[in-house]
């Protein structure tokens, strides 16, 4: 893996956020925001729903802590991995919105829609604001 590049204060600030929403969700997961998570659950997973929903805030505590506290090379790592975070939870939000599952707010199919296209944006985030977008593109 390449060198850490050099983040920008605009990088910075975005993984700042986002390392806040991390730790804030995951603590979601654990508390207040718990049955709504568990909306997200696809039924074809093979555990337990508050069981997934526990084990991902966990997950997503330390993914948040590592952005605000992560420095150097591994830095990069931790966007490439938080990406793919990410996408691995996207299919709970396909699975909320083909169930018509009202949780946070989104109580109809609209808002569930749109709902799906922010996984890519927090992708991007997660890309962007670690420096592995840098280190994607020079690598191309």
């Amino acid at each position: 893996m390449p060198q850490q590049p050099h983040t920008t204060t605009l990088q910075n600030i975005a993984r700042g956020l986002l390392g806040t929403f991390m730790v804030v969700a995951g603590t979601g997961h654990l508390t207040f925001a718990r049955q709504d998570f568990q909306a997200q659950v696809p039924d074809f997973l093979p555990l337990n729903k508050d069981t997934v929903v526990l084990l991902s805030g966990v997950v997503e505590i330390g993914l948040g802590l590592a952005l605000l506290l992560l420095k150097g090379k591994n830095r990069v790592r931790l966007g490439l991995g938080l990406a793919a975070f990410y996408a691995a939870v996207f299919p709970g939000n396909i699975h909320q919105y083909t169930h018509h599952l009202s949780a946070f707010g989104l109580d109809t199919d609209a808002k569930r829609l749109g709902r799906l296209f922010f996984q890519p944006v927090l992708m991007g985030a997660a890309l962007y604001s670690t420096g592995a977008l840098q280190v994607l593109k020079k690598q191309q």
